[in-house]
């Protein structure tokens, strides 16, 4: 009887918080899949509700606009996770070590992620401006280039140029989880495998990268989820080309709904974005259980 009277108490402080979580996740996504089976224009909102229909999908489904912002939002995935990956790892064991600095490196690591998206776009447009960009003026006067780039008038300089500036922006998050990561590493690993012969590398490949997985796993979920919501930089700078070169499904789906007005068939793009990026988290996560077995 007591045992049934705490399970009550415990499920009664339980229910504000997912009352909560309710009202700010289930809800929004329940309200989307509704807007998404639905023909409903922006001029239209208010008006009496439609019966469901699959249009809006098959619309999608039919369109090559669509596929080709599927492809680019997944290729920018690739290359700016892969790209965080490797800096934000690469930073974490620099700053992990200790070195005159290293508060101030470590702060300096973390400065990208704290700059607004909106200030860090504008920056990067001025240093890529092709008549007074810092990195065209540095590409010409080491020889790189033979004159400036227009880095946002061409499809590949334009992809490569929004990566590079996403994994400018994401590395710092990689680098703190990772950091923190290795600090929870206890130094008797370190301290056995030296005494077995091991050299650095093989410390880094036998220890350091399997105690790193479950903090990686996650960050990695993370980065991902951030890249196929980011908006604010690739609009600003590039607003999806040149020829739809950076036209993401973010940027579609902002497109659909607020520049040709078709709210149905946004909430379409925005329900499919959410079925990718949570496949993607979902493999990556019983990925990292498996390791963490």
């Amino acid at each position: 009887m007591l045992e049934h009277r705490e399970e009550i108490t415990a499920y009664a402080l339980l229910a504000p918080a997912l009352l909560i979580s309710f009202a700010i996740i289930a809800y929004p996504v329940i309200s989307a899949v509704d807007l998404s089976l639905q023909e409903l224009r922006l001029t239209q909102v208010g008006r009496a509700r439609r019966v469901w229909t699959p249009a809006n999908y098959a619309r999608l489904f039919a369109d090559p606009e669509f596929w080709r912002a599927g492809w680019t939002t997944l290729r920018l995935v690739a290359v700016v996770v892969s790209g965080s990956l490797a800096v934000g790892l690469g930073t974490a064991l620099v700053v992990n070590d200790r070195f005159v600095g290293r508060k101030a490196a470590r702060i300096a690591v973390a400065l990208p992620w704290a700059i607004p998206a909106v200030m860090a776009a504008v920056i990067w447009w001025w240093m890529f401006d092709s008549s007074f960009g810092v990195i065209n003026w540095f590409l010409v006067k080491l020889g790189v280039v033979a004159a400036p780039v227009a880095w946002f008038n061409r499809p590949g300089t334009a992809f490569a140029a929004i990566a590079a500036i996403m994994i400018w922006k994401g590395y710092p998050f990689m680098s703190v989880m990772l950091l923190a990561g290795l600090q929870a590493i206890p130094t008797e690993l370190y301290e056995a495998s030296k005494a077995d012969g091991a050299g650095r590398i093989a410390q880094f490949r036998y220890v350091t990268l399997p105690a790193l997985r479950p903090v990686m796993g996650i960050a990695l979920i993370l980065i991902i989820l951030w890249v196929f919501r980011e908006f604010p930089i690739i609009w600003l700078i590039t607003g999806g080309g040149p020829i739809g070169a950076t036209r993401t499904l973010a940027v579609a789906t902002y497109e659909t709904g607020f520049k040709f007005l078709r709210i149905g068939e946004a909430a379409s793009l925005g329900v499919i974005t959410l079925v990718i990026s949570f496949a993607l988290s979902a493999l990556l996560i019983r990925r990292v259980e498996s390791d963490a077995r």
